[in-house]
């Protein structure tokens, strides 16, 4: 059967793959630039010619230059009149870690989940997945600045309001277990808003507890913070009054496990905090943009990383709501709601 192809329509297709091999190149001239500190210095210096870019942060000029003029077409750079700056937006998007708007860690997500093409591959080929512990270093850095923006922004500010009660018993006094904490990133962020209430992170990824149990040092609050290499099925500590798992359930092998040991670690009148990457129950509903950010990760990370596990669920990071409504009642619990939500994060409560 022969097709006529629209030569409007493969245009247009041409002109997104050549933006996308822009993306994906670009990608990796951010995450350089983020680690010499060429941004930094850009927005500290104001309009510099490469030379004295160059000079400034100890760095072959001839290099610099390329990799300015790289970021000046991608848009992440300013270039007028032979001086290159950062305008008040780039700065905010590249140097400002605690910014909503701040992408760099995105950026070194993708860098390094990329770096793991051999062994998607190979997971694709036979779906015996790979583990979070496997990928590049950047990763576990990376997520960790990706997440951290959202969670100091929301965390605080509207999710734990969201849930029923949870913020009262969090002021006067509870306990709290972070599962899949990774950095401690949201651990520190509550253990900070709540100096009254005690806080357990767990991961099984030693290296993250290393780093975990520093920012806590680092921000004061070790006094009220613990911080333990263990599964989802296996941390310690019964009695809690909330429960969390950030952006993590869907990487786990037995999601329906690891909340079913929550159920018997809660109090009977505490919460589970579930906060997932936004989706709907529909393949249609996640094709856009937000969509395609989440489901390339989770075909490079998450998936992978829960077929590498026992049981193997692969919910994937674009699961829904319904899906994982029926994860948590597998689980033993009864009462499910969507808390609240943002245009990146479902933010969903289970009780007893």
């Amino acid at each position: 059967m022969t097709t006529t192809v629209n030569e409007d329509k493969l245009n247009a297709l041409v002109e997104q793959a050549v933006g996308d091999f822009s993306a994906a190149l670009v990608s990796a001239l951010v995450v350089v630039g983020d680690r010499i500190g060429l941004f930094h210095e850009l927005a500290a210096a104001g309009p510099v010619s490469s030379e004295e870019l160059a000079r400034r942060t100890g760095t072959a000029e001839r290099n610099v230059r390329e990799w300015l003029n790289a970021l000046a077409a991608a848009g992440y750079v300013t270039y007028r009149d032979g001086g290159y700056s950062l305008s008040a937006e780039q700065a905010e998007l590249l140097t400002n870690e605690d910014s909503p708007a701040f992408v760099v860690g995105g950026f070194q997500v993708a860098t390094a989940a990329a770096k793991a093409d051999d062994l998607l591959t190979e997971a694709i080929r036979t779906g015996e997945g790979y583990g979070w512990h496997q990928h590049h270093h950047d990763l576990f850095y990376g997520t960790e600045r990706f997440f951290r923006p959202g969670y100091q922004a929301n965390l605080v500010q509207s999710w734990i309001p969201a849930l029923e009660g949870v913020q009262e018993k969090l002021e006067r006094g509870g306990t709290v277990a972070d599962v899949g904490c990774g950095h401690g990133a949201s651990t520190v962020i509550m253990a900070l808003a709540y100096p009254r209430s005690s806080f357990v992170g767990s991961d099984y990824h030693a290296a993250s507890i290393e780093a975990a149990a520093k920012a806590a040092a680092d921000a004061g609050v070790s006094d009220r913070c613990r911080f333990e290499v263990a599964s989802a099925k296996e941390f310690s500590g019964t009695g809690y009054d909330l429960i969390c798992y950030f952006d993590c359930l869907h990487d786990m092998g037995d999601p329906v496990g690891a909340l079913r040991h929550a159920r018997q670690a809660i109090a009977e009148d505490g919460t589970v905090l579930l906060v997932e990457p936004h989706a709907g129950d529909r393949v249609e509903e996640n094709l856009n943009p937000v969509g395609c950010v989440f489901y390339a990760a989770s075909t490079l990370i998450c998936t992978p990383a829960s077929q590498s596990q026992e049981v193997g669920l692969a919910l994937g990071a674009q699961a829904g709501e319904a899906r994982l409504r029926q994860v948590a009642e597998e689980a033993g619990f009864t009462r499910f709601r969507r808390a609240t939500e943002t245009p990146f994060n479902l933010v969903l409560e289970a009780r007893p």
